[in-house]
């Protein structure tokens, strides 16, 4: 094997035989379950076992993240659910009508982080509305971790179904 053909199946666009890919997926839900509205949920763990300081800085970066989600979605809201709509749309069209298997890795990745942003904007919207601390903050911040799991499930069976498929269609040719 020469140095260029290492390098062309390194960077190979066949995304479901592709090492790199799943690496990215397995990186991708860990990290959206362990950050929770921006908050890492040790501090969840911390605040619940020792409180004082650590409950008020759990609030603290809570009420931080959870204003700048707000002021996020009042400013540009319709504009990017409007340009995620679009974005995914797309890679919807290419990836299943027109068959391209990089946009539907990619969409595999982006419509569930997409699911996310929404649970995540409700979560916050909620956290904000009740003014949550405490014990309610951290409920809020539980039951959120738990349906962004609930979604990452889900998402890697489909994403794993979908890759054998793939993998199995492509190979028989």
């Amino acid at each position: 094997m020469d140095l260029l053909h290492i390098i062309y199946e390194m960077i190979e666009l066949r995304s479901f035989s592709n090492l790199w890919y799943w690496i990215s997926l397995a990186v991708l839900w860990s990290s959206a379950s362990h950050w929770i509205l921006g908050v890492p949920y040790d501090m969840v763990y911390r605040a619940q076992r020792k409180g004082g300081q650590a409950e008020q800085d759990l609030e603290d970066i809570a009420r931080v993240n959870v204003n700048r989600l707000m002021y996020i979605s009042e400013v540009s809201g319709p504009w990017l659910v409007a340009l995620s709509c679009f974005l995914l749309s797309g890679l919807a069209m290419l990836g299943f009508v027109y068959l391209l298997e990089i946009a539907q890795a990619v969409f595999l990745l982006a419509f569930p982080m997409a699911v996310v942003g929404v649970i995540s904007y409700f979560t916050a919207r909620r956290i904000a509305r009740e003014g949550a601390t405490g014990e309610a903050l951290r409920k809020r911040l539980a039951f959120c971790r738990l349906y962004i799991q609930f979604v990452g499930v889900i998402s890697i069976v489909v994403t794993a179904f979908w890759g054998m498929y793939q993998n199995l269609t492509i190979g028989a040719l």
